[in-house]
């Protein structure tokens, strides 16, 4: 089963009186329980097309069917609905709320669809278990390492159990050591959950870890 179909994709912005075209045609089709890693250049478009799929950018023309949602024709109303039921975000910043605890951090978006709180909570002290965390489960984002945090942001993207997990640099922040032990948790726990991944990065060590590797060069994606 198909969870992710991209077809004949453009994303062009305006510079100035110049139109740039970053996406120019791109088709793509990702099946379920895979991981696909996208690497490239900078400003290759990577992380736009990331953000085409995830509905957090309009698309110039083409179609985006992920999870049974034509996600370029949606509203922003329910852009919010697709971001919050079928969507996970890793992003190469953690994006953790200062104020809330980690326990706190990766049940809010459970919370927020609805959950009971104390369902919330039992599922995210499970899914920080899995990081190796939850004996830091009380404490604030300012008490964790960077790994920590980001290990957070890996048990979060997985709280509502996300048809596709987008990645965008997971490990761009880390050192060497950090982001080994963040890479191989994330893929066990993809794996271990059934999750299917979209990956963009610079580090081939994570594209060594996919299913699949494509190469985003020049508006096109292209096998290596």
């Amino acid at each position: 089963m198909n969870i992710l179909q991209v077809k004949e994709l453009w994303k062009s912005f305006l510079s100035g009186q110049e139109k740039l075209d970053i996406l120019k045609g791109v088709d793509l089709t990702l099946e379920e329980a895979t991981t696909l890693v996208i690497t490239g250049e900078s400003g290759s478009g990577k992380s736009t097309l990331l953000n085409c799929i995830a509905g957090l950018e309009k698309v110039s023309s083409g179609t985006i069917s992920c999870a049974g949602w034509e996600v370029a024709s949606l509203s922003e109303q329910w852009l919010s609905e697709y971001r919050k039921k079928s969507i996970g975000f890793i992003f190469q910043f953690h994006y953790l709320l200062n104020d809330f605890t980690a326990l706190e951090n990766v049940m809010l978006p459970a919370y927020m669809t609805g959950l009971r709180k104390r369902e919330a909570q039992e599922r995210a002290r499970g899914l920080l278990e899995e990081v190796n965390l939850l004996p830091r489960a009380s404490h604030y984002p300012a008490e964790l390492s960077g790994g920590e945090r980001q290990r957070v942001s890996v048990a979060r993207s997985l709280i509502n159990d996300p048809s596709l997990i987008l990645a965008d640099e997971p490990t761009g922040n880390l050192d060497e050591h950090n982001s080994s032990i963040v890479a191989d948790l994330l893929f066990n726990l993809v794996e271990k959950h059934g999750k299917t991944m979209l990956l963009v990065t610079h580090d081939l060590h994570l594209a060594a870890k996919a299913d699949l590797h494509l190469f985003l060069e020049a508006g096109n994606l292209r096998n290596l």
